[in-house]
């Protein structure tokens, strides 16, 4: 990109600063005073830009990076140009990360939509009884419900709707177009835009004349610096609570449904769909557009592969994939063999063709 008027460079920081943030080993000290405005994908990569190299596959992508400098580990070291500064560091990806905040801090949460604003804008509403503590922003169009709390720092953003008795706690990012009711929700914690928190779980029971709705009067309760992607949808619980663990990131267009448990730190990739009562322990990680059933239980730990069925528990440390999901090298088996099969019937095919 030429330019970028959504996300403008950095005023510029030294890189020998920069690697002191980043706890990194700047191998050519005289390149100390380059200056460093934004990131940029290694292929890319221009003056006054940092780039990261992960590992070997990425060595071509070298031959038109023009970076100031490039994040790596020692073994990849001598892969850089000469020109280009590196940064020695054992987790090139992690430093990456943390520069890419720092250089661009605005981008690291949803923006105000109308900028300068501050308090309360006359365009929203929000109930008397509502509780909200010093430097919050309410944007305009939005409700902010009775008895509702909000804590110092946090933003409610453009046409979001927080219900009546919900409690955000402090420096939370609530997008444009959310919705949060029935929930209590910790510290940190950014909300994207038309997710939708709190609404009642799919819940219900045969009856003579069709099937009777179950009513839903649990919460949803989400702990600190947890993050949820745009048009994500978590259900209350149906009498007990809904809860996401501390630190655990969630994708776009996840469905969490009534009575999940998910634990500390664990990522959750698009498209994924959580039944009800299930319990995820810490530290798992479930690839884009797996469906995981209700009334499973899956360990600390466990990595789901993309598009993959969990029809029962998992224990801690499980690697699988798959539908019904099993452990990858039975996977892996299993799709070498269909390949051979399919290659086999193709040729066969052919044969008889000719």
């Amino acid at each position: 990109m030429d330019s970028n008027e959504f996300f403008p460079p950095h005023d510029g920081i030294s890189l020998r600063e920069l690697a002191a943030h980043l706890g990194a080993e700047l191998l050519d000290i005289a390149a100390g005073d380059r200056t460093i405005r934004s990131v940029a994908p290694l292929e890319r990569g221009r003056e006054g830009e940092i780039c990261y190299l992960r590992s070997r596959r990425d060595r071509d992508e070298l031959a038109t990076c023009k970076a100031s400098a490039i994040l790596c580990d020692a073994s990849l070291q001598s892969l850089i140009p000469e020109n280009i500064a590196v940064l020695l560091t054992p987790a090139p990806h992690t430093a990456f990360a943390r520069a890419g905040a720092l250089l661009h801090p605005v981008a690291m949460r949803p923006s105000p939509t109308v900028a300068g604003t501050g308090g309360v804008h006359p365009a929203a509403f929000v109930d008397p009884t509502a509780k909200l503590e010093a430097d919050v922003e309410v944007e305009p169009m939005a409700v902010v419900g009775a008895r509702a709390e909000i804590g110092s720092g946090t933003r409610i953003g453009a046409g979001c709707v927080i219900g009546a008795d919900v409690k955000i706690g402090r420096n939370c990012s609530i997008a444009p177009g959310a919705t949060v009711v029935a929930s209590l929700i910790g510290n940190g914690v950014i909300i994207h835009n038309g997710a939708r928190i709190g609404q009642d779980g799919f819940g219900y029971a045969p009856g003579p004349g069709g099937m009777l709705k179950i009513v839903q009067i649990g919460r949803v309760i989400i702990q600190d610096n947890v993050e949820i992607g745009a048009n994500t949808t978590i259900d209350r619980g149906t009498m007990d609570d809904t809860v996401i663990g501390e630190g655990t990131k969630i994708d776009n267009q996840v469905q969490v449904a009534h009575n999940v448990r998910i634990g500390r730190h664990c990522g959750i990739v698009s498209g994924v769909g959580i039944a009800g009562s299930t319990v995820i322990g810490n530290g798992v990680m479930i690839g884009g557009a797996s469906g995981v059933n209700g009334h499973i239980t899956i360990g600390d730990g466990a990595q789901i592969a993309a598009m993959s069925g969990v029809m029962s528990d998992l224990a801690a440390g499980a690697r699988v994939g798959g539908i019904p999901a099993r452990p990858l090298k039975d996977f892996f088996r299993d799709v070498a063999e269909a390949m051979a099969r399919s290659d086999e019937r193709a040729k066969r095919r052919g044969d008889r063709n000719e």
